[in-house]
C-alpha cells in the first residue's frame, strides 16, 4: 500500500512538472551587438575573420528591440528631453572590454547602463554605473559616468525595430549607430 501511495505521488508530481507554463515571446526581443561584429561566434568558428582565436572584443551592447508599429516614436512614444532606457524592458547594457574613448571621452573597461535623452536636433548619450534597471524608473543622474552629445540624422528608410550596430571606422575605431523609425545617432568609439 505504501508503494502504491508513493507511486501515485510520483505520478502526480511528474504531471505537475509537465504542466509548467513558460512565458511567450517578448514583444521587444533582446539582442546583442558586438564590435567586432559577431565576435562571440567568430571567435569559435571563424577566428581568422577577427584576427585569430586570441583576439579580443572591444564592446558589446545588450538591448531590447521595441517595434515602431505605426506609432510616432520620437517626441510622442519616447518624449523629448527625458531619460530613456534606449530600448524596452531592462535598461540597455554596454560592456567595454578595454579602456576606450566614447564620444571623445575616456571610459574605463567595464559594464555600464546605457541611456539616452533624445531631442529633435541632438541626443545626450549617458553611461551610468548602476546596472540591472527596469526601464529608467530608478535612474540616478548622480551615478552617471559620462554624457556625450551627438547630432541627430535622418535615415533613408524607416527602421521598424530599434537597432544598435557597430561599423568599423579604421583599425582602432568604430562607430556605434543607434537607429529607430527615421532617426539615427552615431557615437565614435576609439581604442589603443
Amino acid at each position: 500500500m505504501k508503494s502504491f501511495i508513493f507511486f501515485c505521488f510520483l505520478l502526480c508530481s511528474s504531471l505537475q512538472l509537465s504542466a509548467q507554463k513558460f512565458p511567450g515571446l517578448d514583444k521587444s526581443p533582446m539582442d546583442i551587438s558586438y564590435y567586432p561584429h559577431d565576435f562571440a561566434h567568430d571567435r569559435k568558428f571563424a577566428p581568422d575573420k577577427i584576427g585569430g582565436a586570441d583576439a579580443a572584443a572591444v564592446v558589446r551592447v545588450i538591448y531590447s528591440r521595441p517595434a515602431k508599429k505605426e506609432r510616432e516614436v520620437f517626441g510622442k512614444l519616447i518624449p523629448f528631453g527625458k531619460v530613456w532606457r534606449l530600448g524596452a524592458n531592462e535598461a540597455t547594457e554596454i560592456k567595454f572590454y578595454q579602456d576606450v574613448t566614447f564620444g571623445g571621452k575616456l571610459v574605463k573597461a567595464g559594464s555600464y547602463a546605457l541611456f539616452a535623452i533624445p531631442d529633435q536636433g541632438e541626443w545626450t548619450i549617458v553611461l551610468n554605473s548602476e546596472l540591472d534597471h527596469w526601464g529608467a524608473y530608478s535612474y540616478k543622474e548622480s551615478l552617471d559616468v559620462l554624457r556625450v552629445k551627438v547630432p541627430v540624422k535622418s535615415t533613408a528608410d524607416v527602421i521598424e525595430n530599434l537597432a544598435i550596430a557597430f561599423e568599423k571606422a579604421d583599425a582602432k575605431a568604430a562607430t556605434m549607430r543607434i537607429a529607430w523609425d527615421k532617426t539615427m545617432v552615431e557615437v565614435p568609439v576609439e581604442w589603443k
